[in-house]
Protein backbone atom coordinates (compact mmCIF):
# COMPACT_ATOMS: atom_id res chain seq x y z
CA UNK A 1 0.00 0.00 0.00
CA UNK A 2 1.15 3.32 -1.02
CA UNK A 3 -0.13 7.02 0.06
CA UNK A 4 -1.00 7.49 -3.51
CA UNK A 5 0.24 11.11 -3.12
CA UNK A 6 -0.21 13.27 -6.27
CA UNK A 7 2.60 16.08 -7.65
CA UNK A 8 0.07 18.70 -6.51
CA UNK A 9 0.21 17.50 -2.98
CA UNK A 10 3.66 17.06 -3.29
CA UNK A 11 4.03 20.69 -4.58
CA UNK A 12 1.87 21.87 -2.04
CA UNK A 13 4.04 20.87 0.47
CA UNK A 14 7.25 21.69 -0.86
CA UNK A 15 5.96 25.36 -1.10
CA UNK A 16 5.36 24.96 3.03
CA UNK A 17 8.61 23.34 3.31
CA UNK A 18 10.24 26.54 1.49
CA UNK A 19 8.41 29.37 3.28
CA UNK A 20 9.62 26.75 6.96
CA UNK A 21 12.72 27.69 5.75
CA UNK A 22 12.34 31.32 5.04
CA UNK A 23 10.67 31.74 8.67
CA UNK A 24 13.67 29.30 9.88
CA UNK A 25 16.24 31.69 8.62
CA UNK A 26 14.16 34.71 9.75
CA UNK A 27 13.58 33.20 13.61
CA UNK A 28 17.53 32.57 13.62
CA UNK A 29 19.38 35.87 12.12
CA UNK A 30 16.51 38.40 13.96
CA UNK A 31 17.67 36.42 17.41
CA UNK A 32 21.01 36.32 16.81
CA UNK A 33 20.65 32.79 17.76
CA UNK A 34 22.31 29.28 16.65
CA UNK A 35 21.12 25.77 14.72
CA UNK A 36 19.94 27.46 11.59
CA UNK A 37 21.43 24.39 10.04
CA UNK A 38 19.76 21.95 12.13
CA UNK A 39 16.64 22.92 11.47
CA UNK A 40 16.96 23.41 7.91
CA UNK A 41 18.04 19.65 7.65
CA UNK A 42 14.47 18.88 9.11
CA UNK A 43 12.12 20.96 7.60
CA UNK A 44 10.65 18.58 5.08
CA UNK A 45 10.32 16.04 7.47
CA UNK A 46 8.28 18.37 9.63
CA UNK A 47 6.27 19.99 6.59
CA UNK A 48 5.06 16.26 6.11
CA UNK A 49 4.05 15.70 9.42
CA UNK A 50 2.14 18.77 10.58
CA UNK A 51 0.58 19.29 6.68
CA UNK A 52 -0.44 16.10 6.05
CA UNK A 53 0.58 12.92 8.10
CA UNK A 54 -0.44 13.97 11.81
CA UNK A 55 -3.95 14.32 13.42
CA UNK A 56 -3.91 17.58 15.01
CA UNK A 57 -6.52 19.97 15.19
CA UNK A 58 -5.50 23.17 15.85
CA UNK A 59 -8.67 24.46 17.33
CA UNK A 60 -7.85 21.58 20.05
CA UNK A 61 -4.08 21.81 20.56
CA UNK A 62 -5.19 19.01 23.56
CA UNK A 63 -7.24 17.19 22.33
CA UNK A 64 -7.04 13.31 23.90
CA UNK A 65 -7.28 11.50 20.79
CA UNK A 66 -4.55 13.90 19.18
CA UNK A 67 -1.29 12.46 17.42
CA UNK A 68 1.98 13.86 19.27
CA UNK A 69 5.13 14.90 18.19
CA UNK A 70 8.11 15.92 20.17
CA UNK A 71 11.19 17.78 18.79
CA UNK A 72 14.23 15.48 20.57
CA UNK A 73 16.58 17.42 18.90
CA UNK A 74 15.32 20.49 20.76
CA UNK A 75 17.83 22.80 19.23
CA UNK A 76 16.03 22.61 15.80
CA UNK A 77 13.22 24.47 17.81
CA UNK A 78 13.02 27.15 14.91
CA UNK A 79 11.77 24.49 12.71
CA UNK A 80 8.89 23.02 15.20
CA UNK A 81 7.84 27.14 15.96
CA UNK A 82 7.52 28.30 12.14
CA UNK A 83 5.62 24.25 11.30
CA UNK A 84 3.00 25.38 14.38
CA UNK A 85 2.02 28.86 13.15
CA UNK A 86 2.23 28.08 9.87
CA UNK A 87 -0.33 25.08 10.45
CA UNK A 88 -2.25 27.61 12.85
CA UNK A 89 -1.54 27.00 16.15
CA UNK A 90 -0.75 30.34 17.33
CA UNK A 91 -0.28 33.56 15.69
CA UNK A 92 2.80 34.08 13.50
CA UNK A 93 3.52 37.29 15.14
CA UNK A 94 5.34 35.68 17.88
CA UNK A 95 7.92 33.63 15.43
CA UNK A 96 9.26 37.27 15.36
CA UNK A 97 10.66 37.51 19.42
CA UNK A 98 11.08 34.02 19.22
CA UNK A 99 14.70 32.94 21.11
CA UNK A 100 14.64 35.83 22.25
CA UNK A 101 14.80 36.92 25.74
CA UNK A 102 11.13 38.87 25.88
CA UNK A 103 9.89 36.31 23.69
CA UNK A 104 7.26 33.30 24.17
CA UNK A 105 9.29 31.01 22.07
CA UNK A 106 12.59 29.66 24.23
CA UNK A 107 15.70 28.84 22.10
CA UNK A 108 14.60 25.03 23.25
CA UNK A 109 10.96 24.18 23.23
CA UNK A 110 9.06 24.14 26.58
CA UNK A 111 6.07 22.36 27.37
CA UNK A 112 3.10 24.26 26.73
CA UNK A 113 4.51 27.57 26.37
CA UNK A 114 2.44 27.55 23.56
CA UNK A 115 -0.23 25.81 21.93
CA UNK A 116 1.22 22.36 20.28
CA UNK A 117 4.63 22.22 21.82
CA UNK A 118 4.41 18.56 23.68
CA UNK A 119 7.64 18.30 25.85
CA UNK A 120 10.04 20.08 27.20
CA UNK A 121 13.22 19.22 24.97
CA UNK A 122 16.89 20.05 24.37
CA UNK A 123 18.61 17.94 26.60
CA UNK A 124 19.88 15.66 24.24
CA UNK A 125 18.27 11.96 24.92
CA UNK A 126 15.20 12.70 26.22
CA UNK A 127 12.60 13.22 24.01
CA UNK A 128 12.89 9.08 22.80
CA UNK A 129 12.03 8.25 26.69
CA UNK A 130 9.26 10.71 26.49
CA UNK A 131 7.75 9.61 23.52
CA UNK A 132 7.87 6.30 25.04
CA UNK A 133 6.16 6.49 28.19
CA UNK A 134 3.50 8.23 26.75
CA UNK A 135 3.00 5.70 23.68
CA UNK A 136 2.69 3.00 26.46
CA UNK A 137 -0.14 5.05 28.22
CA UNK A 138 -2.04 5.24 25.06
CA UNK A 139 -1.63 1.84 24.35
CA UNK A 140 -2.51 1.13 28.10
CA UNK A 141 -5.62 3.48 27.85
CA UNK A 142 -6.85 1.78 24.40
CA UNK A 143 -6.27 4.92 22.40
CA UNK A 144 -5.44 5.29 18.89
CA UNK A 145 -3.00 8.14 19.08
CA UNK A 146 0.35 8.24 17.89
CA UNK A 147 3.43 9.40 19.19
CA UNK A 148 6.00 10.63 16.64
CA UNK A 149 9.79 11.13 17.93
CA UNK A 150 12.57 13.28 15.46
CA UNK A 151 15.83 12.71 16.86
CA UNK A 152 19.68 14.23 15.60
CA UNK A 153 21.78 11.66 14.57
CA UNK A 154 24.42 12.89 17.21
CA UNK A 155 21.39 12.21 20.46
CA UNK A 156 21.69 9.05 19.33
CA UNK A 157 25.34 8.80 21.21
CA UNK A 158 23.60 9.00 24.64
CA UNK A 159 22.42 5.69 25.95
CA UNK A 160 18.96 6.89 27.37
CA UNK A 161 17.95 6.81 23.71
CA UNK A 162 18.68 2.63 23.28
CA UNK A 163 17.56 1.84 26.78
CA UNK A 164 14.41 3.82 25.73
CA UNK A 165 14.16 1.84 21.94
CA UNK A 166 15.16 -1.28 24.27
CA UNK A 167 11.80 -0.57 26.39
CA UNK A 168 9.51 0.52 23.15
CA UNK A 169 10.20 -2.52 21.24
CA UNK A 170 9.79 -4.94 24.80
CA UNK A 171 6.62 -3.17 25.13
CA UNK A 172 5.71 -3.85 21.72
CA UNK A 173 5.02 -0.19 21.25
CA UNK A 174 3.75 0.41 17.13
CA UNK A 175 1.95 3.42 18.05
CA UNK A 176 5.51 4.80 18.32
CA UNK A 177 7.78 6.34 15.47
CA UNK A 178 11.07 7.46 15.43
CA UNK A 179 12.69 9.37 13.05
CA UNK A 180 16.51 9.96 12.91
CA UNK A 181 17.42 13.11 10.67
CA UNK A 182 20.92 11.72 9.69
CA UNK A 183 22.59 15.11 8.56
CA UNK A 184 25.71 13.08 9.60
CA UNK A 185 27.43 16.39 11.40
CA UNK A 186 26.65 17.13 14.84
CA UNK A 187 28.01 19.92 17.15
CA UNK A 188 31.99 19.50 17.57
CA UNK A 189 32.03 17.04 13.55
CA UNK A 190 31.32 14.67 11.69
CA UNK A 191 29.03 11.56 13.35
CA UNK A 192 31.29 9.32 12.01
CA UNK A 193 34.15 10.74 13.21
CA UNK A 194 33.13 12.08 16.82
CA UNK A 195 31.52 8.49 17.43
CA UNK A 196 30.59 5.85 14.50
CA UNK A 197 26.74 5.34 13.90
CA UNK A 198 27.33 2.64 11.50
CA UNK A 199 25.46 0.16 10.61
CA UNK A 200 22.93 2.23 11.83
CA UNK A 201 19.87 0.46 10.30
CA UNK A 202 20.90 -3.02 11.66
CA UNK A 203 21.26 -1.03 15.25
CA UNK A 204 17.69 -0.49 15.20
CA UNK A 205 16.54 -3.38 13.75
CA UNK A 206 18.66 -5.23 16.65
CA UNK A 207 16.82 -3.84 19.24
CA UNK A 208 13.32 -4.85 18.29
CA UNK A 209 12.40 -2.50 15.97
CA UNK A 210 11.12 -2.11 12.23
CA UNK A 211 13.30 0.35 9.77
CA UNK A 212 13.37 2.45 7.32
CA UNK A 213 15.47 4.10 5.12
CA UNK A 214 14.53 7.22 3.26
CA UNK A 215 15.77 10.74 1.51
CA UNK A 216 14.73 12.58 4.17
CA UNK A 217 14.27 15.76 1.69
CA UNK A 218 12.25 13.36 -1.45
CA UNK A 219 8.74 15.00 0.11
CA UNK A 220 6.83 11.92 -2.00
CA UNK A 221 8.78 9.42 0.15
CA UNK A 222 8.40 11.23 3.54
CA UNK A 223 4.64 11.23 3.42
CA UNK A 224 4.48 7.22 1.62
CA UNK A 225 6.38 5.74 4.66
CA UNK A 226 4.58 8.10 7.16
CA UNK A 227 2.02 6.92 5.76
CA UNK A 228 2.70 3.35 6.42
CA UNK A 229 2.42 3.45 10.32
CA UNK A 230 2.79 1.01 11.25
CA UNK A 231 5.59 -0.80 9.53
CA UNK A 232 5.14 -4.40 11.52
CA UNK A 233 2.18 -4.80 14.05
CA UNK A 234 3.70 -5.00 17.55
CA UNK A 235 6.42 -3.57 16.63
CA UNK A 236 7.82 0.26 16.75
CA UNK A 237 9.25 1.95 13.62
CA UNK A 238 12.31 3.63 13.30
CA UNK A 239 13.21 5.94 9.94
CA UNK A 240 16.18 6.72 9.20
CA UNK A 241 16.24 10.32 7.27
CA UNK A 242 19.26 10.13 5.15
CA UNK A 243 18.96 14.77 5.18
CA UNK A 244 21.58 17.51 4.98
CA UNK A 245 22.70 20.06 7.17
CA UNK A 246 21.90 23.67 6.26
CA UNK A 247 19.28 22.31 3.24
CA UNK A 248 18.09 24.44 0.84
CA UNK A 249 20.98 27.29 1.30
CA UNK A 250 23.86 26.51 -0.46
CA UNK A 251 26.58 28.54 1.48
CA UNK A 252 24.99 26.24 4.76
CA UNK A 253 24.96 22.84 3.20
CA UNK A 254 27.44 20.41 5.18
CA UNK A 255 29.38 23.05 7.16
CA UNK A 256 30.00 22.59 10.46
CA UNK A 257 30.13 25.85 11.53
CA UNK A 258 26.38 26.76 10.86
CA UNK A 259 25.48 24.23 13.66
CA UNK A 260 26.18 27.47 16.14
CA UNK A 261 26.40 30.35 13.61
CA UNK A 262 23.61 32.95 13.21
CA UNK A 263 23.33 34.48 9.56
CA UNK A 264 23.86 37.95 9.38
CA UNK A 265 21.25 40.13 7.59
CA UNK A 266 23.13 39.88 4.15
CA UNK A 267 23.65 36.53 4.70
CA UNK A 268 19.72 36.34 5.32
CA UNK A 269 18.98 37.88 2.10
CA UNK A 270 21.05 36.10 -0.08
CA UNK A 271 19.34 33.02 1.73
CA UNK A 272 15.69 34.05 0.96
CA UNK A 273 16.71 35.13 -2.56
CA UNK A 274 18.28 31.22 -2.81
CA UNK A 275 15.02 29.90 -1.77
CA UNK A 276 12.82 32.11 -4.03
CA UNK A 277 14.93 30.50 -6.99
CA UNK A 278 14.00 26.69 -5.82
Amino acid sequence: MTSGIQAADTKYLEDIARQLRKDVISIVGCAKASHVASALSCVDIITALYFKILKIDPKKPYDESRDCFILSKGHGASALYAALAGKGFFDKKFLEKACMDEGHLAGHPVYRSMPGIEATTGSLGHGLPIGAGMAFALKHDKKPARVFVLLGDGECDEGSVWEAALAASHFKLDNLIAIIDYNKLQGFGRTDEVLGLEPFGKKWSSFGWAVEEIDGHNMREIVDVLSRIPKKEKRPTAIIAHTIKGKGVSFMENRLEWHYKPPTHEEMQLAFKELDEI
